[in-house]
């Protein structure tokens, strides 16, 4: 079980005016759940998994995960993949468990899962960037994490890779159960993948709404399922994508 309690999160600009990004926000997740966290653009999002992820000290918060459990049970793929373009495709995956005997046999299991079993002596530098995606996804769960962290890790790429993308994660977090939060901005997105949706407002940002689902998976985010959901949403919540979705909780 996650608990998250971010009391304040605040930046100094230059000039020393203080910014609050985050206020008073409150997330749970259990064990093995995917929640797909939404909100405006400068809402905290990020911030909020930085937080979470032990990447920023800084703020006023707290943050539960099961007791006991190592920070190497905390995972992170980030907007771009962030491989070392001086490491092959198999010493990327194998950075981050480096110290497990275990660690080539794992990375080949996922490389083959993502596809990538003939690059695996590859540099970065040479694959497209749906492929170096693949191999940051392969790096994220070969620690085979209680919680996987995930910042917008499939924007910017064409449609077709990332639905492939994302069929590829289901597969994975269905196999491995690892908690997930996922940041989008792509509301279609959060309705294919997600148990729960959790919308934020704008800044100062915290959880004004959250949205179950029921849907069966597999998902597709063009689908007439949860273009309905997509649109009922927004029907019984104008404006919630800008972070105007007011306190409520939605079990719809």
């Amino acid at each position: 079980m996650l608990s998250v309690h971010v009391r304040e999160k605040h930046f100094a600009d230059r000039g020393g005016k203080r910014h609050v990004a985050l206020r008073d926000l409150r997330l749970s997740a259990a064990d093995g759940e995917f929640v797909c966290l939404v909100g405006p653009s400068g809402c905290g999002k990020s911030t909020l998994l930085n937080i979470i992820g032990g990447l920023d000290a800084s703020a006023d918060a707290s943050v539960g995960l099961d007791a006991g459990a190592p920070a190497a049970s905390v995972g992170f793929m980030f907007q771009e993949p962030r491989l070392m373009p001086w490491l092959t495709v198999m010493e990327n995956v194998c950075l981050v468990c480096a110290e497990r005997p275990e660690a080539a046999a794992l990375a080949g299991q996922l490389l083959e899962a993502m596809e990538l079993g003939e690059v695996v002596d590859a540099f970065p530098g040479t694959l497209s960037g749906g492929m170096q995606r693949r191999v940051a996804l392969a790096r994220a769960f070969v620690i085979e994490p209680r919680l996987l962290l995930m910042d917008e890790p499939f924007v910017s790429l064409d449609a077709p890779t990332a639905g492939r993308l994302r069929s590829m994660l289901i597969t994975l977090w269905q196999r491995r159960r690892a908690t997930v939060l996922f940041v989008t901005h792509d509301l279609r997105e959060a309705l294919a993948l997600a148990d729960r949706v959790c919308f934020l407002s704008s800044s100062p940002g915290r959880i004004v709404l959250e949205h179950r689902i029921e849907l069966p998976r597999p998902r597709d985010p063009q689908s007439a399922e949860i273009g309905t959901m997509y649109e009922e949403l927004l029907s019984r919540h104008p404006g919630l994508l800008a972070g105007l979705g007011g306190d409520a909780q939605d079990a719809a």
